[in-house]
């Protein structure tokens, strides 16, 4: 069993800082560390100025880089626009009059931590580009594959589907987020703190320093992978994933993809928890965020949460007799 203490501090000091610049989100911290050291990706769903780009930004801050060759940046905000081009995000192969050779400018996507604002603001062709950083962490352009950071990590953010001007993702694009967070206003009481604590906030959030390193956030990775899921929990994400299809209720099942995912948050929760070894409260807090996502319900099927809710439960039951 894998020894997850430096695991858990380093989550704890991430959380601990973030919480001083972004209040009322305690959950969605909680997640988008998970992402992290489950290695996905994180897509918020929100209304503007509910506090996404200071979180990026934050946690940018808050985790140093150990990158020799200066092109990789800790933290890049790209914001996606309907005119956008594949080259502004990935980059661009540029002639050198010096050298009489194209030379590789390196885009806003080479970064350890990259924002994706309102990634449903932008065309086809620019989404099917970001797709392959998503997807295989690398870049081609002109014929040549150039590698993205081991570290990448994207938090995409998507305006709701019913605003203006807005593009539904693809489904395998949505696929590739390991998180779907929605994002909801904060309540009343957390609003009037924000109101006095504003300036103290915006200070601390200018004043934040690194609590951990890209290194020590692999290491933490690596023990994530260790981390010990019971056979019960395993048959149960199986069977979930299984009554998805086939579903009169559901228009298209997850893919084994899903099931993966699945494992890799629930030993990243444990992690967050401190523990190094996964249990049915892992899989409830994972599946939600997980499959929502990947999951087209039929409308006579309600609201969608609470019909997943409906689906696994029985699953759920299964894994506490078991546990």
């Amino acid at each position: 069993m894998p020894d997850v203490s430096s695991a858990y501090a380093i989550s704890e000091k991430l959380r601990s800082a973030l919480g001083q610049v972004v209040k009322g989100r305690d959950d969605t911290i909680k997640k988008i560390i998970a992402a992290i050291f489950a290695d996905g990706h994180v897509l918020l769903e929100d209304y503007p100025g509910s506090g996404k780009t200071t979180l990026a930004k934050a946690l940018g801050k808050l985790i140093a880089p150990a990158d020799a060759s200066g092109h990789i940046l800790p933290f890049r905000r790209i914001q996606f626009t309907p005119d956008l081009l594949p080259g502004d995000v990935l980059g661009v192969s540029v002639f050198d009059s010096k050298t009489s050779a194209f030379r590789f400018v390196h885009g806003p996507v080479f970064a350890h931590i990259v924002l994706a604002d309102e990634i449903n603001r932008t065309g086809p062709k620019v989404q099917a580009a970001f797709l392959e950083c998503m997807a295989e962490k690398q870049v081609t352009i002109d014929n040549h594959t150039y590698p993205l950071d081991t570290f990448f990590f994207v938090l995409g953010t998507q305006n709701p589907i019913d605003m203006a001007g807005t593009y539904p993702l693809p489904y395998v694009q949505l696929d590739r987020f390991l998180f779907k967070i929605p994002m909801p206003y904060v309540d009343a009481t957390t609003e009037l703190a924000l109101l006095h604590q504003h300036d103290a906030i915006m200070h601390a959030a200018a004043e934040l320093s690194p609590v951990t390193t890209r290194d020590e956030i692999l290491a933490a990775r690596k023990l994530t992978a260790q981390v010990a899921v019971h056979p019960s929990i395993q048959k149960a994400i199986i069977h979930i994933v299984q009554a998805t299809r086939g579903n009169p209720q559901i228009q298209y099942g997850v893919s084994t993809r899903a099931a993966l995912l699945l494992q890799q948050a629930v030993k990243a929760l444990a992690v967050i928890a401190g523990r190094n070894y996964a249990t049915e409260d892992d899989l409830k807090e994972a599946i939600p965020p997980v499959l929502l996502h990947r999951l087209k319900f039929h409308p006579s099927a309600g609201n969608p949460a609470e019909a997943l809710s409906r689906l696994v439960e029985p699953f759920l039951e299964n894994v506490i007799i078991q546990g």
